[in-house]
């Protein structure tokens, strides 16, 4: 730790990454966006203004006239920079353009490592209490700040990893901005499981295959598990338990009257915890629909219903198949698919327009890397983000992620690999996608994403179909206007269709978050945009915000 005074009489608090040093070099790569700034709280802190570098997870703020601060919105780094007292302009103005060039370098000296985990806890959200908005399109906490569903599927994070695995990668899920992660309770009875996987613990879950006697060994560590995801500021989205323990199937353990009292008990158990609930087990209820919904209605009983409740069907469906008018179902999930032909948009469309109004989610929608027939490519990123924002205009309340090498959580000694095409957790938990979707939901946080509302309308070219349709949404009071390009076809948009005299218009790079001026455009007629490049791997985000 030290002070580092740079050119400029800029002063670096704290220790300076090497980078820092090369500050006087050539930039090559620029992560600060081109929307560049604002103010903020002008009026209180007349000398504060904001510059946000999503792609990075950072954000710039010039507090006053002697300072600014480098921060992570995940508040898991904070890097203070201070003007030298030196420069003795406590009179006058000191311009953004002043700290501009430093600021650049200090960016781009981090953003290359900006996602990855540090030792500080974000804030806990061990007593955050999620609930449904009024419109009953997305999810409040208890304060009834909108939560923004961004989730990671760890299936085995109780069976697999020991706890530094554990605390190692949930520290990396909230760096890039995840805000759910997605487990098993209970998969599998021993350590051998029916799909080829294998438990790591000695503790098998249940007691003589007794979903009435839980065995507390396993579930100290169940404990431990959803104790730290809260802590490092994620939510738990636990799926009760794998169908073979319900089905006909010779790990069945479950009926009716078991599947309430289990259901119970871990509502209970969790029920001061930052948990969602997810029976279900990855199929259709079929001739086991009660055991599924006891399950739930004994979630409902022991959590005293504070926590929300779910249900996890199969590939190509939504729980709104089975369940949308269940009382106990407070908002659907999707799993679409781990194909390239998967589409969220579709589902999510079909769901948003259902009544009454429920929250919709894809949470199992591709993962990538997984695999789709012999001989074929594998899921990737590119498909992760077309899923992902297709399903946010479509309406959704968020998204999910995972790529299935996370399914094996294999070790670094469980090599050589590819291992039938699969990495080992630490090299998975660094693909493209999982930190692209951190992006997306950064770029969405920008505004109030809750209030946007689905409207191909806006679109005046040809919208295509399926995978490679363009999808728009609006904010309610058309203030706003995102459309996805997952090709990068040119779009028109009937401008007329936004508020204010003026609109600028953004291009936003789904796979770096950066940002490319497009220009300012009169409120009127239609104009067609033309994306910085065309491809099967070239999605654009087009952002249109109205101004007096």
């Amino acid at each position: 730790m030290g002070l580092a005074i740079l050119a400029g009489g800029l002063a670096f608090v704290g220790a300076a990454p090497a980078a820092v040093l090369k500050s006087l070099a050539p930039i090559k790569k620029v992560c600060l966006p081109e929307r560049s700034t604002r103010p903020i709280q002008r009026r209180a802190v007349p000398w504060q203004w904001g510059a946000e570098e999503w792609g990075g997870q950072w954000s710039l703020t010039l507090q006053n006239r002697n300072s600014f601060l480098l921060s992570k919105p995940t508040n898991l780094k904070k890097i203070t920079l201070s003007i030298s007292k030196l420069m003795k302009t406590s009179a006058r103005f000191i311009g953004l353009r002043a700290v501009w060039p430093l600021a650049i370098a200090l960016l781009t000296a981090v953003c290359g490592n900006a996602a990855t985990p540090d030792d500080a806890p974000a804030r806990s959200v061990n007593n955050l209490k999620l609930r449904i908005s009024p419109n009953g399109r997305y999810f409040v906490d208890h304060n009834s700040k909108p939560f923004f569903y961004l989730g990671d599927t760890c299936w085995l994070l109780f069976q697999r990893p020991n706890r530094d695995e554990v605390d190692e990668y949930l520290k990396d899920r909230a760096a890039k901005g995840f805000t759910v992660i997605q487990a098993y309770v209970l998969r599998g009875l021993g350590q051998k499981h029916p799909d080829g996987n294998s438990s790591l613990l000695d503790a098998t879950p249940l007691l003589d295959r007794d979903p009435a006697r839980p065995n507390e060994e396993f579930f100290k560590n169940v404990d431990y598990v959803v104790n730290r995801a809260n802590e490092f500021g994620l939510v738990m989205g636990l799926v009760t338990a794998k169908s073979w323990h319900v089905a006909d199937h010779p790990e069945k353990v479950f009926d009716e009257k078991n599947a309430y009292v289990f259901g119970k008990f871990l509502g209970e158990r969790y029920k001061n915890n930052a948990v969602i609930w997810f029976p279900g087990g990855d199929s259709a209820p079929g001739k086991y629909e009660a055991v599924w919904v006891a399950m739930a209605k004994g979630l409902k009983e022991g959590s005293g219903g504070s926590q929300l409740i779910c249900y996890h069907g199969q590939g190509s469906t939504s729980s709104s198949l089975w369940f949308h008018k269940a009382d106990w179902l407070d908002f659907n999930s999707i799993q679409s698919g781990h194909h390239f032909g998967s589409d969220s948009y579709a589902f999510v469309s079909k769901d948003y327009a259902l009544t009454p109004a429920k929250p919709t989610v894809d949470m199992e929608p591709a993962y990538e890397n997984h695999p789709t027939g012999d001989n074929k490519p594998r899921i990737d990123a590119h498909k992760v983000r077309s899923q992902a924002y297709s399903a946010m205009l479509a309406g959704a309340a968020g998204h999910g992620y995972g790529s299935l090498d996370l399914f094996w959580f294999y070790k670094d000694a469980d090599g050589p690999f590819p291992k039938n095409g699969f990495q080992p957790w630490r090299r998975a938990i660094a693909y493209e996608g999982s930190q692209q979707v951190g992006l997306m939901r950064r770029l969405f946080e920008q505004r109030p994403w809750y209030k946007m509302v689905p409207d191909q309308s806006v679109i005046a070219s040809d919208q295509g179909e399926g995978t490679k349709r363009l999808v728009a949404a609006r904010a309610e009071d058309v203030s706003f206007l995102i459309a996805y390009t997952p090709v990068g076809q040119s779009v028109s948009i009937k401008m007329n269709k936004l508020n204010g005299s003026k609109v600028k218009a953004q291009w936003y790079d789904p796979r770096g978050g950066t940002w490319k001026a497009i220009g300012q455009y009169p409120n009127k007629g239609t104009q067609e945009f033309v994306p910085p490049s065309h491809g099967e791997q070239d999605d654009w985000v087009l952002v249109l915000d109205t101004e007096p």
